[in-house]
């Protein structure tokens, strides 16, 4: 079906391309003239089939009676009248080949040496002229530089709705109905596999196809052509693909982020503005208007895991450092005393002090220790922690209330968002977007890399 999809593409460009190239096919390949100009309604034009006519009758005569005969003075006579009236109704017009009309006239002209083109015209078709300059070298002229040039010349046919005549129809329905047939199949699978979805929605499934059908506009074709071959892997268009999605993404990705951030941020501002963070960080848990999915406090979990992870994991890895800053500590509090450096002159006093210091840094290290893991495990501990956490958020938010500084952290917290959407928002819209894609893509890539390989 793709294949078909395409030679179907292919004569539809043909057939749109058919009537501005028809005069290199006439002149190269003049057999599809002959074929196809019926399809589009091209016709000899009368005028100047007649006109060619009388020209081959004309050499006939010559041939049997000889070029002073009087049956050629009167051939002559005719094709004379028909040139003036070629000069003077244009029947290259309806074709739009006037240039065509020019360019026959300039020719004539430079080869009799005449300034006016019927004046040409009648010269050149007269006794005299021809038996001066020849016979069989002016009618090799005339055949080689001006027939072709009138032998191009059609006319077009007119349907009944005033547009020209066009029967490609004739050629394309085999393909809509073979299209249509297959579009209907496949909708059918498609409501049959995803019965959720409706007849529409099945047939906007493969939306693309649509085009196959359509009479006019019939080069968007294209785009059923160029999905079907993708997806027959007979052409591989991912650098396309790539380079859409990416000239796409380049267009819209600046514009979408700022807008997204933008709104994001006017809401916090909005929020503040209207109080509705500060009441909600004031007001106590049972009142609040808060959905818990699962009757967990996950603050307070992970605080708790944090703490335990301090206490438990952290604290053993670092305890000679902190065991080495508190001795260093005590020793400079203890040349703070007066007399220390007395004290330190006497034989041993010097070596006792420093293991005293070691000694009581590691015991203040140890108990310190001791009492977190305790209070840990200890409920009672437990509680009391819980307790002065939570007498240290009343009074700090009473404190907050009282001192009337909530005002000033909004304003504060609306001028830095406001900051924050005109520098960031700035940098942003500077920012390459085609280099974040190319990351993108590239990080894409070696992820994929990856999952095969472990695959």
């Amino acid at each position: 079906m793709a294949i078909t999809a395409t030679v179907n593409l292919l004569l539809v460009v043909f057939d749109l391309s058919y009537v501005s190239w028809r005069d290199f096919y006439f002149r190269r390949v003049n057999e599809i003239t002959r074929l196809y100009d019926p399809i589009k309604g091209i016709e000899p034009h009368r005028d100047t089939k007649k006109y060619l006519e009388a020209v081959a009758e004309l050499e006939e005569q010559v041939t049997q009676t000889g070029l002073k005969s009087p049956q050629v003075k009167n051939k002559l006579a005719d094709i004379r009248l028909l040139s003036k009236e070629m000069i003077e109704t244009n029947p290259f017009a309806g074709a739009g080949k006037s240039g065509t009309l020019e360019k026959i006239k300039n020719r004539m002209r430079e080869h009799v040496g005449k300034e006016s083109a019927k004046v040409a015209f009648n010269t050149f078709w007269s006794q005299e002229y021809l038996s001066k300059n020849s016979w069989n070298q002016e009618i090799d002229f005339f055949n080689q530089k001006i027939r072709p040039g009138i032998a191009r010349n059609y006319y077009r046919k007119i349907d009944e709705n005033g547009e020209f005549l066009d029967d490609f129809w004739i050629i394309d329905l085999p393909f809509v109905v073979l299209f249509a047939t297959e579009l209907v199949g496949r909708t059918f699978l498609i409501k049959r596999r995803y019965r959720h979805l409706s007849w529409l929605e099945a047939i906007l499934w493969r939306w693309y196809d649509i085009f196959l059908l359509i009479p006019i506009w019939r080069w968007l074709r294209v785009i059923p052509v160029t999905v079907r071959l993708d997806q027959a892997k007979l052409i591989d268009f991912y650098i396309i693909r790539r380079q859409i999605h990416q000239g796409i993404l380049a267009n819209f990705a600046e514009e979408i982020t700022e807008i997204v951030v933008v709104q994001v941020i006017n809401q916090v501002q909005g929020s503040i503005q209207r109080g509705e963070i500060t009441r909600w960080l004031l007001e106590s848990e049972n009142v609040r208007s808060y959905i818990d999915i699962n009757n967990i406090n996950e603050v307070e979990a992970i605080a708790g895991l944090l703490i335990k992870t301090l206490v438990n994991q952290v604290l053993p890895k670092i305890q000679p450092e902190v065991n080495a800053i508190l001795c260093h500590s005590i020793e400079i509090a203890c040349q703070q005393l007066p007399g220390y450096g007395n004290i330190r002159m006497v034989p041993g006093l010097g070596k006792a002090q420093t293991q005293i210091s070691q000694q009581l840094a590691t015991q203040i290290t140890n108990n310190i220790y001791a009492a977190l893991a305790s209070s840990i495990k200890d409920p009672v501990a437990a509680k009391l922690s819980t307790q002065l956490i939570e007498k240290f958020t009343t009074s700090f938010t009473s404190e907050i209330q009282q001192k009337q500084v909530l005002a000033e952290i909004q304003n504060l917290l609306n001028d830095f968002l406001e900051e924050v959407k005109i520098n960031y928002i700035q940098r942003l819209s500077q920012e390459d977007i085609d280099k974040i894609l190319e990351e993108t893509r590239k990080m894409r890539t070696e992820s994929s890399s990856s999952l095969s390989i472990r695959k």
